[in-house]
């Protein structure tokens, strides 16, 4: 690996570290102690890190100075893989809350829309074939007749 090769690995590596932790250059910089336009330089390649600033940056990533020079595959690191998959799940649960929602809130339009256009005591829901309901729905629209 070349010079230029190396930089630029770097680089990708202080991009990618920072954007694990959703820092921006400010928020390392300051962790690293060392000034935004320096690190700017150094995240787009036009300047190379003295060693112990290479130190620096690693030890606010909390990781070895050697994983910084390292070309990352295309897999996402460990603690990657488990900030999408907590991510996922927090997803999943707020989806499925927010369908749960929206579930009674139409049950209830339906509840109100019964009240509307149906007689007050209808002789059989079955007399009104297009409304299609769940069968726990339908089960608590005879229990409301009674």
């Amino acid at each position: 690996m070349g010079g230029d090769e190396l930089r630029a690995t770097l680089a990708r590596n202080i991009k990618l570290y920072r954007g694990l932790r959703d820092w921006s250059q400010a928020d390392l910089s300051e962790k690293a102690g060392l000034s935004v336009v320096y690190l700017s330089d150094i995240e787009r390649g036009n300047k190379w890190p003295y060693l112990d600033t290479l130190v620096k940056l690693a030890e606010a990533f909390e990781v070895e100075a050697f994983e910084l020079l390292q070309p990352k595959n295309s897999q996402p690191p460990d603690e990657t893989a488990a900030i999408l998959v907590k991510y996922s799940e927090e997803t999943l649960a707020i989806l499925t809350a927010s369908l749960e929602t929206m579930k009674k809130h139409t049950f209830n339009s339906l509840i109100s829309l019964r009240a509307q256009y149906l007689p007050k005591k209808p002789k059989k829901l079955a007399a009104y074939p297009s409304m299609r309901l769940e069968n726990s729905m339908l089960a608590e629209l005879r229990e409301g007749y009674k």
